[in-house]
C-alpha cells in the first residue's frame, strides 16, 4: 500500500488531471518531515479534511541540507517519504529538490496548498503560483510546543554528559 503512495512528480501530474476530471478537490502540502511528530500528524489530518486528494511534497535530502544545514535532515529521504506514505491522511507523496514548493506547485495546480499555522500569509512565497491557478492558501492551526527542532533539542539535553 505504502509504495502505491509514492510517486514521481512526472506520474502524479497526469493523475492529478485525472482526478481533477473527476471533480476532485485536489489539496496539497509540503515539508521536510524530518522526524514526524503530532504536529505534523494533526496538520496532515487537518489538510485532509479540506478536499478529496492529499498531496505532500516532501523535500528531497539535498534541499533539506541547502534549508537546514549539513546536520539535517536526520531521517533520509526515503524514510521520511516512507513514513508519510503509511499515514491515513496522505494519498500521495513525492521528492522535491528545490528550496520551495513553487515550480511543482505550477504544475500541480492545487484547489488549496496548506501551510503549518507558524506560517503568516504574506511569508508564503507560493501564494502567488497557487492564487493566480485558480488556488488558494489554508493556514491550519499551528499545535503549540511540536517541532522537529523541539525533539532534537530535546533528546541533546536528555543525552548530554
Amino acid at each position: 500500500m505504502i509504495n502505491k503512495k509514492i510517486m514521481t512528480l512526472n506520474k502524479l501530474i497526469p493523475l492529478v488531471q485525472k482526478l481533477k476530471s473527476q471533480n476532485k478537490k485536489i489539496v496539497t502540502t509540503n515539508g521536510v518531515f524530518d522526524i514526524l511528530h503530532y504536529g505534523h500528524v494533526k496538520c496532515l489530518e487537518e489538510a485532509k479534511k479540506l478536499g478529496d486528494v492529499l498531496i505532500v511534497g516532501v523535500n528531497s535530502d539535498k534541499s533539506v541540507k541547502k534549508i537546514k544545514g549539513d546536520k539535517r535532515p536526520i531521517n533520509d529521504e526515503k524514510s521520511r517519504i516512507s513514513v508519510l506514505a503509511a499515514l491515513e491522511s496522505v494519498d500521495y507523496d513525492f521528492l522535491f529538490d528545490e528550496n520551495d514548493p513553487r515550480k511543482w506547485l505550477e504544475q500541480i495546480k492545487p484547489n488549496i496548498h496548506v501551510k503549518a499555522g507558524d506560517y503568516k500569509l504574506n511569508q508564503i512565497i507560493e501564494k502567488d503560483v497557487v492564487e493566480k491557478n485558480g488556488g488558494k492558501i489554508v493556514i491550519t492551526k499551528m499545535e503549540k510546543d511540536y517541532s522537529t527542532t523541539g525533539v532534537i533539542n530535546k533528546i541533546i539535553g536528555l543525552y548530554k554528559n
